[in-house]
This record gives structure tokens, sequence and C-alpha cells, in this order.
């Protein structure tokens, strides 16, 4: 093999050839991009192997153990899992859980408010909002989605919760219910990318031994709805109208104050990210752009500031030789003259070639397809139990207590506080052997289809209460794993994109339960019998995932 075949003292690697020590003992090299490939998730080696040599130096995923990590140090190959963990990433743990709770928020406030708007402005399509709401996340997820992987992360990261939380304060100020309909939808919009964005910039920027975090930064799903919950309770239990008659803007303030309070809570934390995190663009996202010198430029930065080691040069990237993808587009751009019809193809080109990079095996294409189908039928059953869940109690309030709004939504935060122990649970459970992401994915959603069951033979509060809890714990620990393992086993190059569509179909479902709702009753059973069912068919879609992201490297 030429060049390749070098001593392990000679402390440098050849970038051609890309070889390193397997066993120390007789100085056999092996192949880099065949040792570290063992351990990702999925390898680009059969479609582009530029692309797939330079994401395993910049991932650094070593499957040897000590050993091998210390033959990787004598060969100057540190990157993002020698780097480890640091204060950074700990920031965008928080502040991209925010984006997470934020979502759950918006989906959950119009739900919460609506019952008073109706009283108010008596519509005459009740769940107009709802429609809204879904709608403008249906258009977020696709725009932020599709965006993200063309012109980067870090643009949408910093601006989507800004316009989130601009029409979110100006929707308390809405005079009519179109009025309204149209600033919740620009509201939700801005958010729509949030579970896009949030899972994509966290994961390209985690080491390998901490990316079972992407599932616990699902708790913030929770905590999104118990904050959603403990505003609402007092706000709408204090300054609501009882009934439609005599029902004005005067004294039925408090969907407006919700509106206000939680809209100033979302600008708030969109100024924390552009001020706290200051997040750069993501490596893997530079990698697939060819851009090899900012990507050493961020992770050795990274490594300095934190007093970490980070060895990866230009030079050994560049070595490589040219990803696939520039390569072409360059290609392409030479033969062309400029202007706007040449930018017009080149953006249709690069969203064609996104869509087909999610289908490039018949591995990765059944994958791609299975979670589209997950995600839709979560789209489904989750609102249909839990955003139409407050009719399904008032309906019920003369056996669960007074039936007041106050103890309506005194009982939503409780059971919302107990959800945020979900994706806690799938963090420990995601990463135990035998059980994966897969596994707890099955877990979570049999556990759920369970207690809907159970959940149809309440008869009183007590039962109500306990139940209600016990839903809320185990659908968050599917939902919360279902998240992570969307990016984990889709291919970084065209992640956001996958991962777009992907809620994106989460959204539709969303307007169908809308429409299911309207013109069914629920105030029946019937809704959460239907979602027990659609839990359990989840289970089955689960069970039969062909990736497993345990003790792998996403790449």
């Amino acid at each position: 093999m030429g060049d390749a075949r070098i001593n392990v003292t000679d402390n440098i690697v050849s970038a051609n050839a890309l070889e390193v020590l397997r066993d120390t003992d007789d100085g056999y090299l092996a192949s880099l991009g065949e040792v570290l490939g063992k351990n990702e998730v999925f390898s680009y080696e059969h479609v582009d192997p530029v692309l797939s040599q330079k994401m395993k130096l910049v991932n650094n995923v070593c499957p040897w153990g000590c050993d091998g990590c210390e033959a990787r140090k004598r060969l100057k190959l540190l990157a993002i899992d020698d780097i480890g963990f640091t204060p950074y990433h700990w920031k965008l743990f928080m502040l991209n859980g925010f984006g997470y709770a934020v979502d759950s928020l918006l989906t959950l406030i119009q739900a919460l408010i609506q019952p008073q708007v109706a009283k108010e402005m008596n519509p005459s399509f009740p769940r107009g909002l709802t429609i809204a709401v879904y709608c403008g996340l249906l258009l977020g997820a696709l725009f932020w989605g599709l965006t993200a992987d063309m012109v980067g992360r870090r643009w949408a990261f910093n601006t989507s919760l800004l316009i989130c939380s601009i029409f979110a304060i100006i929707a308390g100020w809405a005079g009519s219910y179109p009025v309204l309909g149209f600033l919740v939808a620009m509201s939700a919009f801005g958010g729509g990318g949030n579970l896009i964005l949030d899972t994509t910039v966290f994961l390209e920027f985690l080491p390998s031994s901490k990316q079972w975090l992407l599932t616990l930064l699902a708790a913030w799903w929770g905590v999104g709805q118990t904050i959603a919950g403990l505003v609402a309770w007092p706000l709408l239990g204090n300054f609501s109208c009882e009934t439609s008659v005599g029902c004005t803007r005067e004294n039925n303030m408090g969907w407006r104050y919700v509106w206000w309070t939680l809209g100033g809570l979302v600008f708030l934390m969109s100024i924390a990210r552009v001020v706290i995190v200051r997040l750069e663009e993501t490596p893997k996202y530079l990698l697939s752009k060819g851009k090899d010198e900012e990507v050493v430029t961020l992770l050795t930065s990274l490594a300095e500031k934190y007093g970490r080691l980070c060895s990866l040069t230009i030079a050994t990237l560049k070595e490589c030789g040219e990803v696939k993808m520039v390569r072409e587009e360059r290609e392409r751009a030479s033969r062309q003259r400029e202007g706007y019809c040449r930018e017009v193809r080149k953006g249709w080109r690069q969203l064609k070639g996104h869509f087909r990079g999610l289908f490039l095996d018949r591995t990765m294409g059944i994958t791609t397809g299975l979670i589209w189908l997950s995600w839709a039928l979560i789209g489904l059953a989750y609102p249909l139990y839990y955003v139409f869940l407050p009719e399904y109690l008032a309906s019920r309030g003369a056996k669960f207590g007074d039936g007041s709004v106050n103890k309506t939504y005194q009982d939503y935060a409780i059971s919302n506080t107990i959800g945020i122990f979900g994706p806690i649970l799938a963090g420990f459970l995601c990463e135990v052997k035998y059980c994966g992401r897969r596994g707890t994915m099955v877990i979570g959603a049999l556990a759920t289809m369970v207690f809907l069951f159970a959940y149809t033979q309440v008869r009183n509060e007590d039962q109500n209460l306990a139940l209600t809890c016990m839903v809320y714990f185990w659908l968050n620990t599917y939902y919360g794993t279902l998240y992570a393992y969307t990016p984990e086993v889709l291919p970084s190059a065209h992640r956001a994109t996958g991962n777009g569509v992907a809620v994106a179909f989460n959204r539709v479902m969303g307007i169908l339960s809308a429409l299911v709702a309207t013109y069914a009753d629920t105030k029946t059973s019937a809704p959460i019998f239907i979602c027990a069912a659609l839990f359990a068919v989840m289970a089955g879609v689960a069970l039969v995932m062909p990736l497993e992201p345990y003790g792998r490297r996403s790449a």
C-alpha cells in the first residue's frame, strides 16, 4: 500500500492512505476508515469515501478502548471525542432544551386558551386556533429543516425563537379571531423548526460517550408543558369568564396574560441564545460543505478554551480529497453563467440531493420511511389525547371534583410535572445494552397503550390524576427517544432535511386530528381507544427499525 506502511514512532498519519495501528505489538496497520467505521451508525463509505474519511477523523471514534485511544493520540488524530464534554455543551443542553420547551408550550397554549377565546369571540369554527398553530408548525418544520441543510444551522438557531416570541407577544393584543389565528400561526412558524435544529445542533457537537444526552434533552418538552400549565393555572383561573354570556375583553383578560407572559419568556430565551451560547456553525455541516479550515479552527478554539487536546490539522483533512457534493457543484458552476437562474437551479439541485441522500441504500431508505411513519402516528395520537384532554376532563367534571377552571389546570400542572421524568428514564434505558433506543421506544409505546386502555375505566378524581400522570410519563418516554433516534440515524449532510420532513408529517397529522375532533365527539372515550391502538402500532414499527445507535457514533 505504498507510503501507508508507516512506523508508529513517526507520530503522523498519511491522509492519503489513512492508516492507523491496530496492534501496537507487531506494528500491523489497518485502514482507519475500516476500523473507525465499525462504530458508526451509518457510513458514507460507499457513497462519498472522502466525506466518510473526513467524518471519521472529526468524530474520532475508536473501538479499541484505552489502548486504542493512546495509539490514536500518538498518531495525532484528536478531535470531537478527545475534546470531550465541556461547559459549552452544558450551555447547548440548556438553551437547546428551551427550544424543545417552546415547541410543546406553543402547542399547549392554544389548547389551554381556546375555550376562553371561544367564549369571548364566538368563532364559527372553534378549532381554528388548533389548525392555525399546526399549519404554522408545519411550514416552520419544512422551512427551517430544509434550509438548515442548505445554508447552515447557525442563522436558523439564532432567529427562530426571536420570530416566535415577537408574534406570541403581539397575539395578546389580537382583537378578532382571524387576526389571532394569523398571529398564532406566525408564532408557530418561528418555533416550528426547534425540534429539528435543537437535536441537530446538539448532536453535531456531542462526543460519542455523551450521545445519550440527546434523549435526555426531551425532558425539556415536559418542562414546556409544565410552564404552560403553571402559568395558565392562576391567570385563566382568576381572569376568565365563566360563560359566554357577557364575556368581553375586559373580564376575560386571562388568555391574553398567558400570551404576554409566555411570549416574554420566549423572547428572553431567544436573546440568551445569542448572548450566552454564541453558536458557531456545527463541524459536521461545515465538513459536508467542504469548509475544512473552518472545521479545524472551530474545534481547535473549543479545545483551547477549555484546556483540551485537538491535533486535527487542515492538511490531514485536505489530503483526503474534496467532498463529492462540493466537487460536483463546483464543476457545474464552472459550466454555467452567473445570474439569478443559476442560483435557483443550484438551490433546487441541493434540495433534490438532500432528499436522495435520505434513500442512499435499502437500509437507509427503510429507516427513513419508518421514522416518518412513526412521526405521523404520534402526530395523530398525541393531539387526540393531549390537546383535547381538557374537553374530556371537563365533560367528566361532575365525577372528578368541582369541574372548575382552577381544578382543571391544577391537575394539568401536576401531570405535566410528572411527564418531565419520562425522558430521564429513557436516557438511562437507551444506554442499556439489550434495550437501546429501539427497545426504549417499544417499552414507552406499550406502556402508554396499557395506561390509555386503563384510563377508559377511570371512575373518580384520584384515579383520573394517577392515570393521567402515568400516560404523560410513558408517552414522553417514547417521544423523547424518537426525538433523539431520528437525528442519530440520519446522515449528517441530510439530517435537518430528514428531520424536518419527519416533523412535518407530525404536523400534518396534528391538523387531521383537529378535524377529527371537530366532527367527532371528543367527550367520549373513543379517541383514547384509538390512541392506544396507535401506540401499539408504534411499538411494532420501533421493533423493526433497521438501525440501532446504541454503542455507535452518529456520522
